[in-house]
């Protein structure tokens, strides 16, 4: 399944496998920066090396913690958490392989994280989808590179909604080998495992992604022309065209998270999630005020709304196989958006 602060990010981020040594083997020298004599010049180039050698490994670092995270701003804190402790390292013995490092930080971090996080969303009002990320238009074509995460299948909602399903542990090694190819040894040391262990783990949740996660197609024309269907269907209000693109079995899942109107159990079948959505058109939305945008959405297209007066805005993101939509997961509590500029939409 694997093939990636509050801007969305589709820089191309290869996961390979480098046989990176464990945090353990790390003291070996890796050069002193040269100074030119005057009093804490070593300390200042130190530092900016440091600098440097972080921001090389940013957007791998935020890409880990989303996809183990699920959020934007947990992402955005547990590298920032990794950062402060990157930068209180001693100089000496410098770090031989910082990117190894700094992954294994950054995920023991999330790790961590996801405890508590699993917790609260336990408790948290209708479903819970992880917070989305938006591409350049889709009528623009490609988007261009920027500057935190691929927009790929790994982040796909679809995705991250079975991932949600895991065990803290599961989704960390299920992330970080499957994913980005990181060796068992140290994600062993992420989660506080042996590396046998975490071999059993990540193919554990290897075995039941594959079984949980949707039949869904790889061909990205399809997938846009099936969306594109089901916007106009829904924007002429036309009930037997919304039939024809949805599957007989479609599931529809809200996210309000008790913040704005929302379903708060998925809503099952091709004949009530029309009826669902042609209503919300209807009751809930001012078609004067509004305004819809074809966008990528966790690497898929998708849809983005948002009410120029500043009342309401979701994202809505789809699942297609056959040409038929599956699940559409629509994102609509404001504190999930917050991290999206409406305005430039």
């Amino acid at each position: 399944m694997a093939a990636e602060t509050r801007q969305t990010a589709e820089t191309h981020e290869t996961a390979q496998t480098d046989d990176m040594p464990g945090t353990d083997d790390m003291p070996e020298t890796d050069g002193t920066p040269e100074t030119d004599g005057t009093p804490g010049a070593d300390r200042i180039t130190g530092a900016d090396d440091r600098l440097a050698r972080f921001e090389e490994q940013r957007t791998r670092l935020w890409a880990v913690a989303y996809r183990i995270m699920g959020t934007v701003t947990d992402a955005d804190d547990a590298v920032q958490e990794t950062w402060l402790r990157w930068q209180a390292l001693p100089d000496d013995p410098p770090v031989a392989n910082p990117r190894g490092y700094l992954t294994t930080v950054v995920s023991r971090i999330c790790y961590d994280l996801l405890g508590s996080a699993r917790a609260r969303r336990e408790m948290y009002v209708g479903p819970w989808l992880p917070e989305p990320l938006l591409g350049a238009p889709t009528a623009a074509g490609p988007a261009a590179p920027e500057d935190r995460v691929t927009l790929d299948e790994s982040v796909g909602m679809a995705l991250m909604t079975v991932l949600e399903r895991l065990t803290p542990a599961e989704r960390t090694a299920f992330v970080l080998h499957d994913v980005f190819a990181v060796p068992f040894p140290e994600i062993a040391e992420a989660v506080g495992r042996t590396p046998e262990s975490v071999r059993q783990l990540a193919s554990r949740a290897r075995k039941r992604v594959r079984a949980e996660a949707p039949r869904r197609t790889v061909d990205r024309a399809e997938h846009q022309r099936t969306v594109e269907a089901f916007l106009s269907a829904v924007m002429g209000g036309d009930f037997a065209a919304l039939l024809n693109v949805l599957d007989p079995e479609v599931v529809w899942r809200s996210d309000g998270g008790g913040k704005v109107s929302s379903a708060r159990r998925p809503v099952l079948g091709r004949d009530k999630v029309a009826r669902f959505v042609l209503g919300l058109i209807t009751r809930s939305i001012d078609a004067s005020t509004t305004r819809f945008t074809v966008r990528d959405v966790n690497g898929a297209t998708g849809l983005v709304y948002f009410d120029t007066a500043g009342r309401q805005a979701g994202v809505l993101a789809f699942t297609v196989d056959g040409g038929r939509i599956t699940e559409v997961d629509a994102v609509t509590n404001p504190d999930k958006l917050g991290h999206l500029d409406f305005d430039s939409l």
